[in-house]
């Protein structure tokens, strides 16, 4: 399991909408063993340093953006 960035700890401290659905796809990606990384003020996760996907809440619905 990946490691917990700090950055992203106060991302979901302070989100008010799809914490629980954020928290959870968090989950499941840091299971696959990616870095956790906060870029652009959203979870962002990468291989070897090259960003693979990016959690992102929008008003009706939240998303997994891949690269």
């Amino acid at each position: 399991m990946g490691k917990f960035n700090p950055k992203v700890e106060e991302y979901l401290n302070d989100l008010t909408k799809w914490q629980v659905e954020t928290e959870l796809l968090r989950s499941i990606i840091l299971e696959t063993g990616l870095s956790e990384e906060f870029k652009w003020n959203k979870p962002c996760y990468a291989l070897d340093g090259k960003n693979v996907v990016i959690i992102q809440g929008f008003k009706a619905h939240c998303a997994l953006l891949f690269f």
